[in-house]
């Protein structure tokens, strides 16, 4: 089709053209960074924490005034826990991934690095704490039994402070601290105390997002107890009976001391999905506006399109009546189009990649990926196409008599 009297129409045209194209390149920039922003999304929405996130169960207790004795009725609690029916197994943990705030320290490879180098969050956990939450060894060991301590008895100083102390990493940890070498066995150091590697654990998640990071964990056999920020986990045989196996939990730990109150009591996968809901909510919020988005840019091309047609009504009988068949209208209205919104395309990618420059610097979003261009050129060329079709078949069936008495 010759291309040229298209032009020359756009040209005349100028204004309706300059604003669909305006609206189809905002469109395009939207649409792009849009979907690259659902992809993160949905991404975070799908990451592994490393545990066995539908068998497990948490409860969280705090102590009325004074608790003297903490250490040793979390002990009871710990007891009475694992002998409900259903209970597979229960330990003691100060956080888990997906909540809001987290434990953290600075690692480094020497006592006198000045800057550290990664900062970890820090897992503090009793036994049995890997099975329960079916977290993976990579490499190495869990903790001895012996080297298990009090958290209360440190704080406390009724034993004193270890000048050294084993320690799991996480696998990204690991490779962040020796990437070209083995990590059992090595040595780093958490201020001045030195920690020994002795196991690497394959994933477990920091509750949230630290300086761009979810993977960094270290971990520390330090017992918590109910008062001084541990929580109870427990590890059902069964998920269907998470529910009975909660309320069984509570009756239990109240019948060991009636006067706590209860802060958490929810199943882990509860927890995730609070905690990711916000992330929900936007995903349906862009997804929603990037629908209404082409809906009204389809609108704009249906009106330009059919106020052409109508405005073009001779000129479409005369070439009617010359011999162009209804197919020939038709690709010269599509023709039209696509001129129209592959121009508005090209500056919605420049536009594209300026809002992902905007939203880099103030939301850490990262970089616009490439292929998300084509997506958005080739949904918005679909989406012309689709909208002129109606008025171009309009102008295609005008009969070439009725289009010249008309004139």
């Amino acid at each position: 089709m010759e291309i040229r009297p298209i032009l020359s129409t756009l040209r005349r045209h100028k204004t309706a053209v300059a604003l669909i194209v305006l609206e189809i390149a905002l469109s395009c920039a939207i649409l792009c960074n849009a979907l690259f922003i659902v992809s993160q999304r949905l991404e975070t929405l799908g990451l592994s924490s490393g545990m066995d996130e539908e068998l497990l169960v948490e409860i969280g207790l705090s102590g009325i005034g004074q608790q003297a004795d903490a250490d040793a009725r979390t002990a009871e609690d710990l007891a009475a826990l694992r002998g409900i029916p259903g209970v597979e197994r229960a330990t003691i943990i100060n956080q888990l991934p997906f909540q809001n705030g987290s434990w953290n320290t600075s690692l480094a490879l020497t006592a006198e690095q000045e800057v550290p180098t990664l900062n970890a969050t820090q897992y503090m956990i009793g036994e049995q704490t890997l099975e329960t939450l079916g977290v993976r060894l990579a490499a190495g060991r869990d903790f001895l039994p012996e080297e298990y301590l009090s958290r209360q008895a440190l704080d406390d100083g009724t034993i004193p402070a270890p000048t050294h102390s084993p320690a799991l990493l996480s696998k990204a940890a690991a490779e962040r601290l020796f990437p070209e070498e083995e990590a059992l066995g090595k040595t780093i150091y958490m201020a001045n105390i030195p920690l020994t590697i002795v196991g690497v654990v394959d994933t477990l998640l920091r509750p949230n997002l630290m300086d761009n990071n979810r993977t960094y964990a270290v971990i520390f056999p330090l017992r918590m107890n109910f008062n001084n920020g541990g929580r109870y986990v427990l590890r059902t045989a069964d998920p269907s009976r998470r529910q009975e196996v909660l309320e069984q939990a509570l009756v239990a730990l109240d019948r060991n001391d009636p006067n706590r109150l209860v802060w958490r009591k929810r199943s882990f996968e509860e927890s995730r999905a609070e905690y990711f809901a916000a992330d929900r909510d936007m995903i349906g919020l862009l997804l929603l506006v990037c629908g209404l988005l082409l809906f009204v840019t389809a609108l704009g091309i249906v009106g330009l399109t059919s106020f052409w047609v109508g405005q073009r009504t001779r000129q479409i009988g005369i070439r009617r009546a010359l011999g162009a068949t209804r197919g020939q209208i038709l690709r010269y209205f599509q023709t039209e189009n696509f001129l129209i919104a592959g121009l508005g395309i090209v500056l919605g990618m420049a536009l594209a990649f300026g809002l992902n420059q905007l939203l880099m610097s103030h939301y850490e979003l990262p970089r616009l990926p490439l292929a998300y261009l084509p997506v958005g050129a080739l949904a918005l060329w679909l989406l012309g196409q689709i909208a002129v079709l109606g008025p171009a078949r309009r102008a295609a069936s005008v009969p070439p008599a009725t289009a010249t008495r008309s004139a």
